[in-house]
């Protein structure tokens, strides 16, 4: 399954780096490809709740929702 998230407040590749991997210790997340310049991120996983990944986005600091 994939799952698109705007994610708001990252400013560099470090940003970009702490949202990947909150997104990939995720239990059930196959890879997350976090892009800069787009603000989004793409999550390959076994059927992972957005709510769970938004979450996850937050706890590293960003403020993330769901790309419709």
């Amino acid at each position: 399954m994939e799952t698109k998230l705007i994610v708001q407040g990252m400013t560099c590749e470090m940003c970009v780096k702490h949202v990947k991997q909150g997104l990939e210790n995720v239990p059930g997340v196959q890879s997350a490809v976090v892009d800069l310049t787009t603000n989004t991120a793409t999550v390959q996983s076994a059927d992972v709740d957005a709510d769970i990944l938004i979450e996850a986005v937050q706890e590293e600091g960003y403020d993330a929702y769901r790309a419709h």
